[in-house]
């Protein structure tokens, strides 16, 4: 089985908890701090984390059921944004009794040991129009890479779209045991969509 691509569709809701206190401005303050970033929470009747794989050269498509993640994210404010997922790796599936028996197992995601997976941003950068880069730490199977998740991102009164993909090779996390064991490239490609208050 090689696996090619994960896909995740997530729709958020953006709300900030309060309204910030004003400290006491300085005599003279040199710049006007940016707002913090929105904390978006997720929709998870309009979400989806899929991912596209194959098995002797035939493709399909599947799906993780459980994740959740934290989003804090400011175009304007990108030194102050953050974001977490969790994935439970055990709840993948595929439509195929097969494939989705072998997925939990030791030579794949060895669910008993590892049961979640996980991508935390450590920093943004802007590359242009709407075009961003979030440089992170991706675990799976309790094996922590970096990686960097280039996206792209679009705001529209209360409505934001993401859409992004990373490139990983899964033989370094340990993914793909046995038989399975030469290499192969994983595509992760995210797709993110939900509602914001204004910053």
């Amino acid at each position: 089985m090689r696996l090619y691509a994960v896909v995740l569709s997530l729709a958020l809701a953006a709300a900030v908890s309060g309204a910030s206190l004003a400290a006491k401005a300085p005599a003279k303050p040199a710049t006007k701090p940016a707002p913090a970033p929105a904390a978006w929470t997720v929709d998870k009747a309009a979400s989806r984390l899929g991912f596209h794989a194959a098995m002797n050269d035939a493709a399909f498509d599947g799906v993780f059921r459980k994740w959740d993640a934290t989003i804090a994210f400011d175009p304007a404010n990108l030194a102050a944004s953050h974001v977490a997922a969790v994935v439970e790796t055990g709840s993948a599936i595929t439509g195929d009794p097969t494939r989705d028996e072998a997925l939990p197992t030791a030579d794949w995601f060895f669910v008993q040991k590892f049961p979640k997976a996980s991508f935390v941003a450590k920093s943004f950068k802007a590359l242009g129009p709407n075009r961003y880069e979030a440089d992170g730490e991706l675990t799976i199977r309790g094996v922590t890479r970096p990686a960097v998740l280039p996206f792209n991102l679009t705001i529209v009164g209360k409505v934001a779209k993401m859409d992004g993909q990373l490139v990983i090779d899964r033989t370094l996390f340990g993914v793909g045991q046995g038989q399975w064991k030469s290499g192969d490239a994983v595509k992760t490609h995210v797709h993110r969509q939900g509602h914001a208050v204004d910053w």
